[in-house]
C-alpha cells in the first residue's frame, strides 16, 4: 500500500465513495495497457483561517476535461461536480494539506476502437515537496520531449509520462535530482513533471508554448511576475543559454516552486536568496495558504 492508502482509506469512484482497498480495475482495460488515460495533479492547502482550500480548482478540472476531449475519452463531467465530490474525498479521509489525483481511464477494451464509456476516480493523500526542499542538481536528459505532431502535447495522459519516468530515472542513475528535456529542435522544454524558468539580470526567461504542457502554476508564476513587477519572456532556447544565468527553477502543482543548485555541473551565478526567483518562490509559497 505505500504510503498512498490504508484499509480506511476512501476514494471517489463513478458517482460514489469506496475504500480504496476494495476498489478494481479491469486488467483489460485500454489504459493499463496502452496507457490510454487522463489525469491531474491537484493540490489542497490548510489556509489562513483554517478552512482546507483547493489550489486552482477550477482550473485542472478544466484541463481535465481539455484532456479528455482531446484524446476522444468520453467524458460528461461537471467542475462543481467534480470540486464538490474533491472536498468531500478530503473531508472522509481528514486531510488538508494533500496532493489529489483524478483519473479518467477505460474499461475493458483491448482494441484501438473507442470506447463508449470512461471511468473516473479521485484519490488523494499527504504528500511533501514533490522535489524536496533543496536546491536541485539537474541533468540534461537523452530523452527529447515527444514531437507535438505525434501527440497531443496539451493533454496531461497517462501515456505521455514513460517519457518523464525514463528522463528522471536517467539522472538518477547519474547522480543527479532530476532532469531537463530538450524538445525535438534541441530546444529546452519542461521537466519530467515541471515547467521552467532561468533567471538573468533580474529578468525571467521560460520556454514558449508549443511543445511544452502549459502548465496551471507556470501561468500562476506568470501572474505573480506581472504582479512583482518582475520582466519575463517566452522564447525557444538552448541549454547553452542557461549554463552561468543567475538562477533557475522548476515549478509545478507537486513541485511546487523549487530552486536550482546547477545544470550539467555549471553552477548559477547568483546566491540563490538574492534572486527574483526567490521573490517568486516567497510570493508563491504566501499564495498558497491564503484563504480564498
Amino acid at each position: 500500500m505505500a504510503n498512498y492508502y490504508n484499509e480506511k482509506t476512501i476514494i471517489y469512484l463513478d458517482g460514489g465513495f469506496v475504500k480504496a482497498a476494495e476498489a478494481k480495475i479491469d486488467l483489460y482495460s485500454q489504459s493499463m495497457h496502452y496507457g490510454y488515460s487522463v489525469f491531474e495533479g491537484i493540490r489542497s492547502y490548510q489556509a489562513k483561517d483554517g478552512s482546507t482550500q483547493i489550489f486552482k480548482a477550477v482550473e485542472h478540472y478544466e484541463r481535465l476535461k481539455h484532456s479528455a476531449q482531446s484524446l476522444k475519452i468520453p467524458y460528461q463531467y461537471e467542475v462543481d461536480e467534480l470540486i464538490n465530490a474533491t472536498y468531500e474525498v478530503l473531508k472522509q479521509n481528514n486531510l488538508q494539506n494533500a496532493y489529489i489525483r483524478p483519473l479518467v481511464y477505460g474499461p475493458a477494451n483491448m482494441s484501438f476502437n473507442p470506447h463508449p464509456e470512461a471511468h473516473l476516480t479521485i484519490q488523494a493523500w499527504e504528500m511533501s515537496a514533490f522535489l524536496g526542499d533543496k536546491l536541485l542538481r539537474i541533468m540534461t536528459s537523452s530523452f527529447q520531449r515527444p514531437n507535438p505532431k505525434g501527440f497531443k502535447i496539451t493533454a496531461k495522459a497517462g501515456g505521455h509520462y514513460v517519457n518523464s519516468i525514463l528522463a528522471s530515472y536517467e539522472a538518477k542513475e547519474n547522480g543527479y535530482d532530476e532532469a531537463l528535456l530538450t524538445d525535438m529542435n534541441g530546444y529546452v522544454a519542461e521537466g519530467p513533471g515541471a515547467n521552467m524558468f532561468f533567471e538573468k539580470n533580474g529578468k525571467l526567461f521560460t520556454p514558449a508554448l508549443g511543445n511544452i504542457l502549459p502548465g496551471i502554476t507556470r501561468a500562476t508564476v506568470l501572474e505573480i511576475c506581472s504582479r512583482l513587477g518582475i520582466e519575463v519572456e517566452e522564447k525557444f532556447f538552448t541549454k547553452e543559454e542557461v549554463y552561468g544565468a543567475d538562477a533557475a527553477f522548476f515549478c509545478g502543482t507537486a513541485a511546487e516552486v523549487i530552486g536550482w543548485e546547477s545544470l550539467d555541473g555549471v553552477l548559477f551565478k547568483k546566491d540563490w536568496n538574492e534572486t527574483s526567483a526567490k521573490k517568486v518562490q516567497d510570493a508563491y509559497k504566501a499564495l498558497i495558504i491564503a484563504a480564498n
